[in-house]
């Protein structure tokens, strides 16, 4: 298993062209929100707005637009159909618009669990575009896992902490590292075992340990944080392994910037949003 160091990362990320405009570095879709959760798609949309991406479309249910319309100043809001605060088989339609204009698609950041819109995240899979599970977006798949079949030919990323992972069928009695192998290969997908030294798995075997952050990031709101980063390397065309691996690694320098400026018990995911501009810079 490799260490992602930065070494790793400043030897994987995508050459930004310095002539290149705002539709050479991917545009990104990103699904989520829900009443109760209108945080979690400002924190994705603006770390895939800090990570890179050109365009940044969000997703939320109509309820929820408002508050993301007037939180979003560069990431470009739109309300979708929703049932009681949260996305309903509805916004399947448009959505499929939106993604097939997209390069890369994030799904679940506080969506929430209804019938609905876990039965909308199922029917999601069938996306073509690559597709970031995170959240609510793999609670979904709960009793549900013959529905990743489909996905087998695509770039799949499911971002599980460890009750997520143990949700949808994960043996943690193996040790992490046995277990995200084998869940990765059994499912097709590339996982982002989240926690301490987050393991990064990929369906051929291959593994990545990330090597920064801290306990101040043990707080609601920096999965969302990962989740966009992670969702710019993707739509800028990075080998899925490599993105999870630098989107971790981005995460968590961010995170230890952070902490060196406000420390672990103060610091919050607004504060890893301003720092991931500085992550990057140390890899240039």
């Amino acid at each position: 298993m490799e260490q992602v160091t930065l070494a790793y990362v400043k030897k994987r990320l995508p050459h930004r062209d310095p002539w290149g405009h705002k539709g050479d570095f991917g545009k990104v879709l990103c699904l989520c929100g829900s009443v109760g959760y209108t945080g979690a798609p400002v924190f994705a949309s603006r770390a895939a707005v800090r990570s890179g991406a050109g365009l940044v479309f969000l997703g939320v249910p109509q309820t929820v637009w408002p508050v993301a319309a007037v939180k979003s100043d560069e990431a470009m809001p739109f309300p979708l159909p929703e049932q009681e605060g949260k996305l309903c088989l509805a916004a399947e339609e448009e959505i499929r618009r939106r993604s097939a204009v997209s390069d890369a698609v994030l799904l679940g950041c506080g969506v929430g669990r209804s019938d609905q819109s876990d039965a909308l995240c199922r029917r999601l899979l069938t996306l073509p575009e690559p597709l970031v599970l995170d959240a609510d977006g793999i609670n979904a798949l709960q009793g549900h896992m013959d529905a990743l079949e489909c996905r087998r030919e695509r770039i799949t990323v499911l971002t599980p902490h460890e009750g997520e992972f143990s949700r949808v069928g994960g043996e943690l009695t193996l040790g992490r590292q046995v277990a995200a192998r084998r869940f990765a290969a059994r499912h097709g997908v590339y996982l982002v075992l989240k926690g301490h030294e987050t393991i990064v798995a990929a369906p051929d075997g291959r593994m990545t340990v990330n090597t920064t952050g801290n306990s101040g990031m043990a707080k609601g709101g920096s999965g969302d944080v990962l989740a966009g980063i992670l969702l710019a390397l993707l739509g800028q065309g990075m080998d899925p392994l490599e993105a999870c691996a630098c989107a971790l690694w981005i995460h968590g320098r961010a995170g230890d910037l952070a902490a060196a400026a406000k420390g672990e018990r103060g610091m919050t995911p607004s504060d890893l949003l301003e720092q991931i501009p500085s992550a990057f810079l140390e890899t240039e």
